[in-house]
C-alpha cells in the first residue's frame, strides 16, 4: 500500500500517520554474496553456509547494514510525494537492529510519519521504517529516515 502525498507541504501535519506496508522481499543467499561483495564483509556468519550451520544463528544471516539499505527500496512503497521538483536522502537516526535475518527470511517495511518541517526551500520529513520479519515477534531494523522534498 501506498499512501501518496499531493505535494511536499501536504506533509506538514502528518506527524504519527502510518504510511502502509511495502510488498515482502525474500532474502536469498546470492543477495548476502552481492552485498558482501560490494562492502567487502565476508564474514563467515554471512557467507560460509556450512560454517555458519553450527554458529549461532543456525545459518547465513544477512548483514545489519543489507537489511538498512532496503528501507531506500521500501520506503518509496509506502511514501509517494506528487509535485516536486528535486527529492533527496539527507540521512537516518536511530538505527537498530533487534533481530537477525536468517537466508529465505522475507521482509517489508513499514512507514510511519515522526515529524515534517519546512526548510529552507522545502519540506523535510522523517519516517520510521521498522523492517519486519515475516513470522517473527521483532523487527530485522528500526530506522528514522530523513528525506527532502524541493516544490
Amino acid at each position: 500500500m501506498t499512501t501518496t502525498f499531493k505535494s511536499p507541504a501536504d506533509l506538514l501535519g502528518s506527524e504519527g500517520r502510518h504510511l502502509g506496508y511495502s510488498e515482502w522481499l525474500e532474502i536469498s543467499q546470492e543477495r548476502i554474496n552481492l552485498f558482501a561483495d560490494a562492502t567487502g564483509d565476508h564474514q563467515w556468519i554471512h557467507v560460509d553456509p556450512v560454517k555458519a550451520a553450527e554458529g549461532p544463528f543456525g545459518g547465513t544471516i544477512a548483514h545489519g547494514y543489507l537489511t538498512l539499505s532496503l528501507a531506500n527500496q521500501f520506503l518509496p512503497e509506502v511514501l509517494q510525494v506528487e509535485n516536486f521538483s528535486m527529492g533527496v536522502n539527507y540521512g537516518c537516526e536511530k538505527v537498530r537492529f533487534p533481530a537477525p535475518v536468517p537466508v529465505g527470511s522475507r521482509l517489508r517495511g513499514a512507514g510511519e510519519v515522526i515529524s515534517a518541517e519546512e526548510v529552507k526551500g522545502g519540506v523535510q520529513v522523517v519516517v520510521r521504517m521498522t523492517i519486519e520479519i515475516e513470522g517473527a515477534d521483532r523487527p530485522a531494523c528500526v530506522v528514522d529516515t530523513i528525506s527532502r522534498f524541493f516544490p
